[in-house]
């Protein structure tokens, strides 16, 4: 970034935001927003921190990410991952700002063999699939400078997500089950918010290139649940006090209200040609967070 900017991160208490705030500490202000701050569903609400923060750059980290609650509370879905995407596009167009906005793999059906590009066709399996495709053909209307990053299995160091609730549930039972017929690219908030900085730092670079759209965004490599499970008791070393026995199952063996694609691969080769920015892969990146949680449990007990 040639020059200190403003940013406004929305969603900051949620895992992708509080990578964002690392990533971004040296662009500029940083004006940070989540649910104690303003409510998404509320569109005036949210266009007046817009207006008051006046930014150059707006990174959308904000979503409704109850996949299964939100079969029942279709409503509060499109508020917030549909209604809200648009009001912020509307606003970053009205400023000239980079509006950042970020998807997910859950727009395709999962029927496809191999990754999904940019231009597959989508079909959304459950409502919050369709609220963040109703969202991205949102901010493509509004048009302006806009990127949509679509990523899958998200996961981080805070917050509530796969490895933390395996690491948990590790430490107190000896077996689990885990589903072994759902194949996707798990992909870190800290490596989501690290390729972010870069691809922003190239845009503001390059204004006057044609880079507004949709990209696919993920760690490389992919696994499923129970690949992903085995990899983390084989990595946790020390943050577990045993490993279980996992025992992989079919998705029928574990019904859930929302169906989830058998497929969320999601190719990243428009992102790489585009930006020359690729993650790394789902392994080494599972490393890093591990890595984190050992450093922040030594501090933790160093300051107890």
């Amino acid at each position: 970034m040639s020059s200190q900017k403003t940013v406004l991160i929305l969603g900051v208490s949620g895992q992708v935001g509080r990578e964002l705030q690392r990533s971004f500490a040296d662009a500029g202000e940083l004006i940070c927003c989540d649910r104690r701050q303003v409510d998404f569903a509320n569109p005036e609400q949210l266009r007046n921190v817009v207006r008051e923060a006046a930014p150059d750059v707006i990174l959308n980290a904000a979503a409704y990410t109850a996949v299964d609650r939100a079969e029942s509370d279709g409503d509060a879905a499109m508020a917030v991952n549909a209604q809200a995407p648009r009001i912020l596009a509307e606003e970053a167009r009205r400023r000239a700002a980079l509006f950042v906005h970020y998807s997910t793999d859950y727009v395709f059906d999962g029927s496809k063999n191999g990754p999904r590009i940019e231009t597959d066709p989508t079909g959304p399996l459950n409502v919050y699939g369709a609220s963040k495709l109703t969202g991205e053909q949102a901010i493509a209307e509004v048009g302006g400078k806009y990127l949509i990053l679509r990523t899958s299995w998200v996961y981080g160091p805070h917050g509530k997500n796969f490895l933390l609730t395996m690491l948990r549930l590790g430490a107190e039972r000896e077996r689990l089950t885990i589903v072994d017929d759902q194949t996707g690219s798990p992909t870190t908030s800290m490596a989501i918010a690290d390729a972010t900085r870069v691809i922003v730092d190239r845009v503001l670079d390059a204004p006057e290139k044609d880079w507004a759209g949709i990209y696919h965004m993920t760690c490389a490599g992919s696994t499923t649940w129970c690949g992903f499970a085995r990899e983390i008791f084989a990595q946790a070393g020390s943050l577990l006090a045993g490993v279980p026995e996992v025992i992989p199952i079919a998705s029928s063996k574990y019904p859930t209200p929302a169906t989830r694609p058998r497929n969320s691969i999601l190719s990243n080769e428009k992102l790489a040609a585009r930006f020359s920015v690729r993650l790394p892969t789902w392994e080494t990146a599972l490393d890093s967070v591990l890595t984190k949680l050992r450093v922040d449990s030594s501090a933790g007990s160093l300051n107890r």
